[in-house]
């Protein structure tokens, strides 16, 4: 916290190229920080960190309006078309240990697009991805950001049906995450009531998970 009446969650997007990570950040922050755009390459090639102004009407604890300030890490997408796995590790938990190393992640992000299945080959080495991150407590600090749900609601699929529907490949990762998931709309999500609810949510995750923090310290093997 920078004051008593302010608060700031760090958060950092993971996920493969062109699932919206980028701009999934950039509705986080109410801003355009991050480049974002269709390619037929990896667009984002190192990470970069993002800052909102201060928010209100969003969180209160004791009684008292806190503002809050969200902080978003934007990190190259794995698998990546440029660099290799071990490059994307080392550049993200660098970038990890640089930005967040005193003040401790609050949540990663695994941005995965709704309107594409989820097959087990990605989902094992996503979940490995993270976990050589994060480490072993990989699964308290993980939420997972479902973009796109506009396409997935033209399909005519609600939350719920889109749920019943899912693979259980999808499912198993929910649930091993606790079910720490939010559908966004990828057309609603610059709007700023659309905002609102989703950074509630991701508040009422951290305070699930006590507002603990994962300090994470850069090392080589």
């Amino acid at each position: 916290m920078a004051d008593s009446n302010e608060m700031t969650i760090n958060l950092v997007v993971l996920g493969r190229t062109q699932t919206g990570k980028s701009a999934a950040g950039n509705s986080l922050l109410g801003s355009s920080d991050f480049e974002t755009h269709r390619s037929p390459s990896s667009v984002t090639t190192c990470c970069s960190l993002g800052r909102s102004c201060r928010i209100s009407g969003i969180i209160r604890r004791s009684g008292c309006e806190l503002a809050l300030r969200v902080q978003v890490l934007d990190t190259p997408s794995y698998p990546h078309s440029g660099l290799s796995k071990e490059q994307v590790t080392d550049t993200v938990r660098s970038a990890l240990a640089h930005h967040f190393g005193e003040e401790g992640l609050h949540l990663a992000l695994l941005v995965l697009r709704a309107d594409l299945p989820l097959c087990p080959d990605e989902s094992d080495h996503t979940i490995q991805f993270i976990q050589e991150l994060l480490g072993p407590t990989w699964k308290d600090f993980t939420a997972v950001l479902l973009t796109h749900a506009d396409k997935a609601e033209e399909a005519g699929f609600s939350e719920e049906a889109y749920l019943h529907s899912a693979s259980s490949t999808l499912l198993s990762l929910l649930s091993s995450v606790q079910h720490k998931y939010i559908f966004l709309d990828n057309q609603k999500s610059i709007i700023k009531e659309e905002r609102a609810i989703v950074l509630r949510k991701l508040l009422n995750f951290i305070r699930q998970n006590n507002y603990q923090v994962l300090v994470l310290k850069h090392s080589k093997e």
